[in-house]
């Protein structure tokens, strides 16, 4: 198992569109993916999941990954995030 924490910067905090983005980034590696705010678990490659974390600006994420590439799902995701969304 992997983890890292994020601090969520977007003054959106994560709403449809970067929620998208993230369950997109997370459907590229085979293991599985949670996203940790305030002891909720969610799905990190189901975007109704995610919403329903309802991620706000100065929150703190944890980003889970268990299985096979589970660091670099880490990594990449905690990327996406800290760049604020800006896929380069």
């Amino acid at each position: 198992m992997t983890e890292r924490v994020v601090e969520i910067r977007s003054d959106a905090g994560i709403h449809a569109r970067p929620a998208m983005m993230l369950v997109k980034e997370a459907m590229k590696y085979p293991c599985e993916i949670f996203l940790v705010k305030d002891d909720v678990e969610a799905n990190g490659k189901s975007i109704m999941s995610v919403l329903s974390l309802a991620i706000t600006k100065g929150s703190n994420l944890v980003i889970r990954a268990v299985g096979k590439d589970e660091n670099e799902a880490v990594i990449s995701i905690a990327t996406l995030i800290e760049s604020d969304f800006n896929a380069g």
